[in-house]
């Protein structure tokens, strides 16, 4: 039987800044793959360049050398115009600080990816998916009358309302109290296993970490485990 094509292709991805001291490498010869389905924690401590990876991956940032590939597609092969097409339908993003839009109400958020697509069915997705979340009380409430859950779980349903291949989520409990970032988490890890979505998840958190099927522990910008 031959082997499944991986997901997700990290290879020989290295990125380097200059300042006035000189260069600077952020990463150094990144190498490693993801399956479909599975989950992976990126693990390590402040700066070490966890989120710097988690952006290459999803083509928001561009390596000095090495490549991404998804899906088979060489996302460094494409412009940006095609990259963000790319990542408009296979990716998902959670971050830290939420990112909702505070001119747009809870519903709004989340069917502006769907809007993007040309969705027409985009208002009842989104409200179906903010029932899903907990929210279906709460559409059209703006991002200033949420809580810190609440916006966490309307980015989960932006995130999720496209049916990703891939969910890239930065810290997504680093603004939450620990027994809101738990109900958070769990509601992740259960959408992301009913969705069949790759997971690749940045923490600094063990005890997220290990709910993860792999964990990539990052240290100076160098795999380490």
């Amino acid at each position: 039987m031959p082997l499944t094509k991986p997901l997700i292709e990290v290879d020989h991805v290295t990125k380097q800044v200059s300042d006035s001291t000189g260069v600077l490498t952020i990463l150094h010869d990144m190498t490693f793959a993801l399956a479909a389905r599975e989950s992976v924690a990126i693990v390590g401590a402040s700066g070490s360049g966890k989120s710097t990876l988690l952006s290459i991956i999803a083509g928001l940032d561009v390596p000095t050398s090495g490549t991404v590939r998804l899906a088979g597609i060489d996302l460094f092969k494409l412009d940006e115009d095609k990259r963000a097409a790319v990542r408009a339908k296979q990716l998902g993003f959670v971050f830290q600080s939420f990112q909702l839009l505070a001119h747009l109400t809870a519903l709004e958020n989340v069917m502006l990816p769907l809007e993007l697509l040309g969705r027409h069915d985009a208002r009842a997705m989104a409200r179906d998916m903010l029932g899903r979340v907990g929210l279906g009380e709460r559409l059209s409430h703006y991002p200033k009358v949420l809580s810190g859950g609440e916006q966490q779980r309307v980015a989960l349903a932006r995130a999720f309302v496209v049916d990703p291949k891939v969910l890239l989520a930065d810290e997504p409990t680093g603004s939450l109290d620990h027994a809101t970032g738990e109900k958070v988490m769990q509601l992740m890890f259960d959408m992301n296993r009913e969705a069949g979505t790759t997971l690749v998840l940045v923490t600094h958190d063990r005890e997220i970490s290990v709910r993860c099927e792999r964990q990539i522990r990052i240290d100076a910008g160098r795999i380490v485990a």
